[in-house]
């Protein structure tokens, strides 16, 4: 039975790697926030091309979160080792695969952005900067994709307060070189693209250096090592299988929204953005998991990932119900925010009500992807989002056909959730992810 101060050792712990976590987080996306108030000014055209150029990249990067996920585990594994020199030489791995990787994703991006526009409906108007923004953006993918794999590696190292005060410095200096090069400069949304692209490469070097300095102190070698670059793609080729059954639920669910109508879909995006926006305090105590579990694999220590993986699940139980809460009592707060159409505020009413009911759930879902990720079961986690969308997309199809409406899509979205939930408590009940020792085998 854990202790008092045991616990209490443990909440410090998850504290303050999950805080600092959760400000990195929430940081991200006001990039896009602070480039669609500045572009916005310049007319509708330059806002839709723009918001056609950012999800094509922020489905394309998206895929390749797993440098930050697979790199964390693999590092802090090292670290509960005590072989902390592996430990950095695994981070600067994980570098060079996303150096490699972002060559081919570079390339593919400037040479297919007018059909990657074209693809997500822009318009004649807004396609040329929709494909503007798309080409000047990809010479941003390096610094984007490295930023994902050193911030894995600082993670993996138990530290997300240099992630949380790069994302920041990193925030500021893209609104202030996007105000100077779009209306300053007069670039329009070009000028949106470069300032957003220098800032990202500005933080690139900021990690550089942090991971440069780290492993000049170890005295690991910063040359490539095709083994440990083959062992990162390995580990983290489970997660992209993970990461992309993911976004097909997501993509799914906004293409059976939009087929209900015009409302529909308005009140499907609102919900599903206050729901994004939960999940990053939930995605916070997960990436603590990450770190905390893989850490005590690392030293053996299985009764101490099992402890730590109990107190996580309280932490992710407790903010779950919070945020549910929150969800519905706040709602007369934010609703008005986002529409003023009494029908959307209608539908939003049952949707964000149902959205709230699987907060819970959504906070032991997020808790155990975190720890299973650090205990490197990738593979499992492959297969039971496969099999979560296997049952998702049947009952998210039946909603238009059972005239089941907003509401019946986000009772498949609850479906989804407590599937995803159910393969995770098995699983972690099995005990078949407590593989000790310094690399998974």
């Amino acid at each position: 039975m854990t202790t008092p101060s045991a616990r209490r050792r443990h909440d410090r712990e998850i504290l303050a790697l999950a805080v600092p976590a959760f400000g990195a987080l929430v940081a991200e996306p006001l990039f896009l926030l602070a480039d669609s108030a500045i572009v916005g000014h310049l007319g509708t055209a330059q806002l839709a091309g723009l918001g056609i150029a950012s999800a094509a990249l922020t489905t394309a990067i998206g895929v390749f979160v797993f440098l930050a996920y697979a790199t964390t585990a693999a590092v802090a594994r090292r670290i509960g080792a005590g072989d902390r020199r592996a430990a950095v030489q695994q981070g600067v791995d994980g570098l060079w695969l996303a150096l490699l990787l972002s060559a081919g994703l570079t390339v593919l991006t400037l040479a297919l952005a007018p059909q990657a526009a074209a693809l997500l409906g822009a318009s004649p108007t807004a396609a040329p900067h929709a494909v503007t923004y798309l080409r000047i953006s990809a010479l941003g993918i390096p610094a984007m994709l490295v930023v994902l794999a050193a911030t894995g590696v600082l993670r993996g190292l138990q530290d997300t307060r240099t992630p949380l005060l790069v994302a920041v410095a990193g925030f500021a200096a893209n609104a202030g070189l996007n105000l100077g090069l779009v209306y300053g400069a007069g670039l329009g949304v070009a000028g949106s693209a470069w300032g957003t692209v220098l800032a990202q490469n500005g933080m690139a070097a900021a990690y550089l250096l942090v991971v440069v300095r780290g492993a000049r102190r170890e005295g690991t070698s910063l040359r490539p090592d095709p083994a440990g670059i083959r062992a990162c793609a390995r580990a983290g080729g489970p997660l992209v299988v993970r990461t992309l059954s993911l976004r097909a639920v997501l993509l799914i669910a906004t293409a059976v929204a939009a087929n209900l109508g015009d409302a529909e879909i308005a009140a499907h995006q609102i919900t599903l953005t206050i729901w994004v926006f939960t999940a990053f305090a939930l995605d916070a105590i997960a990436i603590a998991g990450q770190a905390i579990v893989a850490r005590h694999l690392g030293a053996g220590d299985v009764p101490g990932a099992r402890a730590a993986t109990r107190r996580m699940l309280r932490w992710g139980l407790g903010t779950g119900m919070v945020l549910g809460l929150l969800m519905v009592a706040a709602g007369p707060l934010y609703v008005p925010l986002f529409t003023a159409d009494p029908t959307v505020q209608g539908l939003l009413s049952t949707a964000l009500l149902l959205a709230a009911l699987t907060q819970p759930a959504g906070g032991i879902v997020f808790v155990l992807d975190g720890v299973l990720m650090g205990a490197g079961d990738g593979g499992y986690l492959a297969r039971a989002m496969l099999g979560t969308l296997l049952v998702f997309v049947p009952a998210a199809v039946a909603v238009p056909v059972l005239g089941g409406g907003l509401a019946g899509l986000w009772w498949a979205m609850n479906l989804f959730m407590l599937t995803r939930t159910a393969f995770l408590v098995l699983r972690v009940r099995t005990g078949r992810w407590l593989v000790t020792g310094a690399v998974r085998a």
